[in-house]
């Protein structure tokens, strides 16, 4: 079976609970113990808005999963790992993906292999994930706001959301398409998203960056909405 990556999304209501999701980044159940077919993880803040944000969202925590299998992903989410993040949120998703295509990397690894062949037609998730040089942050920080912006409204566009493993310097953004016809005439045909990808070669502001591509397979929970062109 396929490699299998796993992003979920945990929405909180309340002083204590959001506490506590704060609490799960700097000690994650993950390392409770050991999890059968585990080989990346990632715990996740997440920024206001749609995409890069230097303001949190102390309300919505992520998590970045990566199993060797399909099996061994749907079994963590029946753990009691999972259950610690499920139990007191108001909301949650988990996404389901197999990768199209990667390049880069993210903390020094190369997490994603593609295990599935891309067909426009389907619905398209997307993670771009990048280390901001700490000299250039308040240049890309200056661009940023814009971009985001720019995808609100945008056709096909399902989902968005800005996560971090560090605020300001460590940014993802992960989104979701209703087919990937959409998420290409999103990345090549914005202006202000070409713009940024101008700026990027010019400027060199990342560290370490990675773009991934996923078809994804399944969506549980209700926090992430289905694409409208098939059940997932």
């Amino acid at each position: 079976m396929p490699q299998t990556t796993v992003i979920s999304f945990f929405k909180y209501e309340g002083a204590k609970p959001k506490w506590q999701a704060l609490g799960r980044m700097g000690r994650p159940p993950l390392l409770k113990q050991p999890i059968e077919g585990l080989t990346f993880w990632k715990p996740l803040g997440s920024g206001s808005g749609n995409g890069f944000s230097v303001w949190p969202d102390w309300a919505t925590f992520g998590l970045l999963t990566v199993f060797d299998t399909e099996a061994q992903a749907q079994q963590f989410l029946e753990s009691d790992v999972i259950l610690e993040y499920t139990e007191d949120s108001v909301n949650f998703s988990h996404v389901l993906m197999h990768s199209i295509k990667a390049h880069g990397e993210w903390s020094k690894q190369k997490p994603f292999i593609a295990s599935a062949t891309y067909d426009e037609s389907k619905p398209v998730a997307v993670i771009t994930r990048a280390t901001i040089k700490p000299k250039l942050a308040y240049k890309f920080w200056k661009y940023v706001p814009s971009v985001s912006k720019s995808m609100i409204g945008h056709k096909g566009l399902i989902y968005s959301k800005g996560i971090g493993e560090w605020p300001i310097l460590m940014q993802a953004t992960f989104s979701l398409w209703d087919t990937g016809e959409d998420m290409m005439t999103y990345a090549y045909k914005n202006k202000k998203h070409a713009d940024m990808v101008k700026k990027t070669r010019e400027l060199g502001w990342y560290a370490e960056e990675l773009f991934s591509r996923f078809h994804p397979f399944e969506i549980k929970g209700t926090l992430v909405p289905n694409p409208s062109n098939r059940i997932l």
